[in-house]
């Protein structure tokens, strides 16, 4: 986080199951949890690097613990129950149980439903929507027993948008916006079951588009990376979130400028990948 807020809370003896977080902005949360001392357990597919895409769950943990924290891949993929089931596993024999879930691995494809292969429409689906139903709904029963921890507030934090109706958002991409709509609600919906469990669920989005490998990768990628900001925004504003830097209460659809905010966060300059260009705000906003 930028000089002007608070890094002081700590994550040491807490525990977070991330989806993907291999590379991009999930390896940024990761990475900048573990700078806080969490235990953090990356569920994956990423077992042998990428032809063009750096990064693969191991080397993740290997940035976790190179930051301070510890870390703990496993290789699965959240589409599969049994794989879903080994990482909730994995997490209470490593580190004693779970005290947060991070839902960020998302499939995207941008095309309209006239235009849309239904095998990325169902790989969006099972992903996005299946995937982080699955993952938050197997780690409920750890979550609740994180909540007795005197002075702590277990979290599910899913990256995904505010629900936003405009008929725009549909016409442009239906089947992408349905995922991770669905996403959105599953905040929504674990937000009230979980209300009397003191667990806090929020979705968190970024206000502009976010500077990745996958980015630069799509044509015309270099030009829209130059209007981007830097995945260290949102990872910061996930860190101020579970930590408790932030505090904005349980079922909101928050924006990392709204969270940084609430953590004393007054400028965000520093995170823009080309300082003074024009940023280009991100989707559903």
């Amino acid at each position: 986080m930028t000089e002007n807020s608070s890094t002081a809370a700590t994550l040491t003896g807490k525990t977070v199951l991330i989806s993907g977080g291999s590379r991009g902005i999930g390896h940024s949360i990761a990475v900048r949890l573990g700078e806080a001392g969490a235990n953090v357990v990356l569920i994956a597919k990423t077992d042998q690097p990428h032809p063009s895409l750096p990064g693969t769950v191991h080397t993740a943990v290997e940035d976790i613990e190179a930051a301070g924290g510890a870390g703990l891949a496993v290789v699965g993929d959240i589409r599969n129950d049994d794989d879903v089931a080994a990482a909730v596993e994995a997490a209470v024999e490593r580190f004693g149980g779970i005290d947060v879930v991070v839902n960020n691995a998302s499939a995207i494809d941008l095309s309209p439903a006239e235009q849309q292969d239904m095998k990325r429409y169902d790989l969006m689906q099972d992903i996005n929507a299946r995937g982080s139903f699955a993952l938050s709904a197997a780690a409920i029963p750890h979550l609740r027993a994180s909540a007795q921890q005197q002075g702590w507030t277990p979290k599910v934090v899913t990256l995904s948008p505010p629900v936003n109706l405009d008929p725009k958002w549909f016409a442009k991409h239906l089947g992408y916006t349905m995922s991770k709509y669905a996403m959105s609600m599953t905040t929504i919906g674990l937000a009230a079951e979980m209300a009397d469990a003191g667990v806090e669920v929020n979705s968190l989005w970024p206000v502009t588009l976010i500077e990745t490998a996958a980015l630069r990768n799509i044509p015309g990628g270099e030009k829209l990376a130059r209007g981007a900001r830097k995945p260290q925004i949102v990872a910061d504003a996930a860190y101020a979130l579970i930590s408790g830097t932030a505090r904005l209460g349980s079922g909101g659809f928050l924006t990392d400028e709204q969270v940084l905010t609430e953590a004393g966060v007054t400028d965000f300059s520093d995170y823009a990948v080309e300082p003074g260009a024009e940023l280009i705000p991100d989707i559903f906003l």
